[in-house]
């Protein structure tokens, strides 16, 4: 469809980014940002006057949903010609609220996402519509499938999307109506976004999708995929993006504790930690295999950072269930917690259980363990005090220190009059700040070895139940 015919003369158009919610959402706006730039567009940040804004939703809470339309009507206050093109999640479950917000011109489903700038190519200049033009569907496609083009990134660590969708029907999620049933990413395409990432000077490459652990090749999986990345010249490190605990096979945890260049780190949801809520959420897994499959991990992998996701007030969590996770939490050797707040999605089965936590609890709720995870973390840098890490760096910040990651998560901050972005240096950690570690650079790379017996949920994952409508 031609919005625009093209015209001599004209300078050229700028178009701004706005993402909400997920490093997935992240990994898609990166390759719209590409094509965009290709296309000739000048890309200008979020805030800034543009003819543009592309704008990929979130609809994992009512305030994504609300923040996406705060968006709208910020740009649309400094820019009210601006042509607005919303996408994402939040496109495909709140069409019927979107196509009638007021400045709204395009809204595409999730299965036109990647699309959008088919729709727009010819448009050398950006002209509001009259009414909202739609291109949604239903369902999304089950295919594997290629996405063409790469991601474009400021930063040292780029996201590869790897797979999308997802079979699990946990209660409380709307994302296996948002975004469909679970398809991976044919490998070869994978590869070749990869080793052009790398070719653009990223060093380290962040695996995502909505259940990374579902990947597969047809003959092979997740670890399959890797390997083939570790053979990409000049590539560092992998990093696994969150990952469902019972999709996680010991040959991938046998091969993490071995690797040079994929990352010790797991971020593995938990949710909750009582048997009850667990059940009344749909998870896929008890406490107590939680229990024992991390402290397992913990011992099998050196140094490992396990880091986790926690639903607080869900409907039913009493005091007492909600200390259960509190202790859990604290006992299990977790790097850190992110926690979130329940909101209720319409479409969910949760929406139709009983017991509500009041609104004023959930908060209480969220910053008490909100603390206890900024406690966990110091903890664990406080394991490294005094031992040299390898620190991939990236930027540096207000204070004037350089920041950079450890393989395992650990985020250091290091003094250095010259420039250390993208450089892979090693550091010894010399104390804990506030949200970082402390570090002096140093040289060289440690070793890493050493197996234990690790085990398997009996659970885990083979066949996909509860699917969400065609």
């Amino acid at each position: 469809m031609k919005f625009l015919s093209r015209g001599p003369g004209l300078m050229k158009k700028k178009v701004a980014f706005y993402t909400a919610g997920c490093r997935l959402n992240q990994s898609e706006t990166a390759v719209l940002t590409d094509r965009f730039t290709r296309m000739g567009y000048q890309k200008v940040a979020y805030g800034e006057p543009t003819d543009l804004l592309v704008l990929n939703t979130c609809s994992v809470t009512e305030n994504a949903e609300a923040d996406c339309r705060r968006v709208i009507r910020r740009t649309l206050r400094h820019s009210p010609q601006a042509f607005v093109a919303v996408t994402g999640c939040y496109a495909q479950t709140g069409l019927n609220t979107l196509q009638h917000l007021p400045g709204v011109d395009l809204v595409l489903g999730n299965q036109y996402k990647m699309l959008l700038p088919d729709y727009l190519e010819e448009m050398p200049h950006v002209q509001k519509l009259s009414s909202t033009f739609v291109r949604h569907s239903g369902s999304m496609g089950r295919e594997d499938f290629v996405q063409d083009g790469v991601g474009e990134y400021a930063t040292t660590r780029a996201n590869l999307k790897i797979q999308d969708g997802c079979n699990f029907m946990c209660s409380f999620c709307l994302i296996p109506f948002a975004r469909g049933r679970e398809r991976s990413r044919l490998p070869d395409d994978a590869v070749r976004e990869a080793e052009q990432l790398v070719e653009r000077g990223h060093r380290e490459l962040v695996l995502t999708g909505v259940n990374i652990g579902r990947f597969t090749n047809g003959s092979g999986g997740l670890l399959d995929l890797i390997q083939r990345l570790e053979r990409i010249p000049g590539l560092a490190r992998i990093r696994i993006s969150s990952i469902e605990p019972t999709t996680i096979p010991p040959a991938l945890l046998e091969y993490m504790s071995t690797s040079r260049k994929l990352c010790r780190f797991l971020h593995v949801p938990l949710q909750s930690g009582h048997d009850d809520i667990l059940s009344a959420m749909n998870r896929r897994y008890s406490v107590k295999e939680y229990r024992a499959w991390v402290e397992h991990v913990v011992q099998m992998i050196p140094d490992v950072c396990v880091g986790t996701d926690v639903l607080v007030g869900f409907p039913g969590e009493t005091d007492r269930r909600f200390s259960a996770t509190c202790e859990l939490v604290r006992d299990l050797p977790l790097a850190y917690a992110h926690v979130f707040s329940y909101s209720a999605r319409p479409g969910t089965p949760a929406i139709r259980l009983g017991n509500p936590v009041p609104p004023a609890v959930i908060k209480i709720r969220n910053q008490r363990l909100s603390e206890l995870s900024r406690i966990k973390r110091a903890q664990f840098y406080q394991q490294f005090l005094d031992r040299d890490c390898p620190v991939l760096f990236e930027s540096i910040g207000k204070d004037g220190l350089w920041i950079g990651l450890t393989d395992n998560f650990i985020r250091v901050s290091v003094a250095c009059s010259g420039s250390l972005a993208n450089q892979l240096r090693r550091v010894r950690l010399t104390g804990v700040m506030e949200h970082s570690a402390l570090g002096k650079l140093l040289d060289e790379d440690p070793p890493r070895s050493r197996k234990f017996p690790i085990p398997v949920f009996q659970s885990f994952e083979k066949e996909s139940v509860g699917l969400p409508p065609a």
